[in-house]
């Protein structure tokens, strides 16, 4: 019995290894049409709410303004080019800062937040966050880093009901994502530590103070470009 027993744990990992890894190689070129999260919210939400369904309107990285892209890095993850998945810096600070009782924070890099947000679920466990640096370590190993952005732009929650930057975009400015500015891009980004709370447009002073903040790393960070980042790892 336990030699059966062992052997069928074997067996579960090393599918769930190969099934794991042939999703990601399929995702490397294939949109998201679902997260689990759109499932999830689609049943916690409201019956009002329910009746929309779920705003997700796929499109590609040309599609969404660089504006965008490089708001959230500003505001999400600004070792996210360099890192690997991890940001070992950020994670090191988090710990002391929870360890002398601070504001609880955490250091999820874009890239797990990608991991999280297209294949597991929001609740925070050791179990999902460990499966997380898995799909991380998987993602970092098999897209690009404008890839990995793509995917997390087009997957993200930006509102009640509201996934991706193209529904987001059209959501709050009434524009496509392509068109928006530096300000608004910035609203956008502003919103995502709680999108169902926050508002984009029109912005609170809390997140009117963000927008600041954001456009401000924006400037500082300078043009976005993935592929010296790319030549810099083969290189490597």
């Amino acid at each position: 019995m336990i030699k059966r027993f062992f052997k069928f744990i074997f067996k579960t990992i090393l599918w769930f290894i190969i099934a794991s890894i042939g999703l990601v190689f399929l995702y490397k070129w294939v949109p998201v049409p679902v997260t689990p999260l759109m499932v999830i919210r689609h049943f916690e939400n409201s019956d009002a709410i329910k009746k929309t369904f779920w705003k997700h309107d796929w499109v590609s990285i040309d599609a969404i303004s660089k504006n965008l892209q490089l708001a959230v890095i500003c505001s999400e993850d600004q070792n996210f080019l360099t890192h690997n998945g991890f940001d070992i810096k950020a994670i090191e600070k988090a710990y002391r800062d929870n360890k002398k009782g601070k504001r609880l924070k955490g250091a999820s890099t874009i890239t797990q937040q990608t991991a999280k947000n297209v294949f597991l679920w929001p609740q925070r466990s050791w179990f999902r966050k460990g499966l997380e640096a898995y799909f991380a370590f998987l993602i970092e190993w098999i897209w690009t880093k404008e890839r990995i952005i793509e995917v997390y732009l087009n997957s993200i929650e930006m509102g009640h009901g509201i996934y991706g930057a193209e529904a987001a975009s059209q959501y709050w400015f009434k524009k496509p994502a392509s068109k928006l500015s530096q300000l608004e891009a910035a609203a956008m980004a502003a919103i995502l530590p709680n999108p169902r709370v926050y508002k984009a447009n029109p912005a609170s002073n809390y997140i009117q103070a963000r927008k600041t903040w954001i456009v401000k790393q924006m400037n500082y960070f300078g043009q976005l470009d993935y592929t010296k980042h790319e030549k810099k790892s083969l290189k490597n």
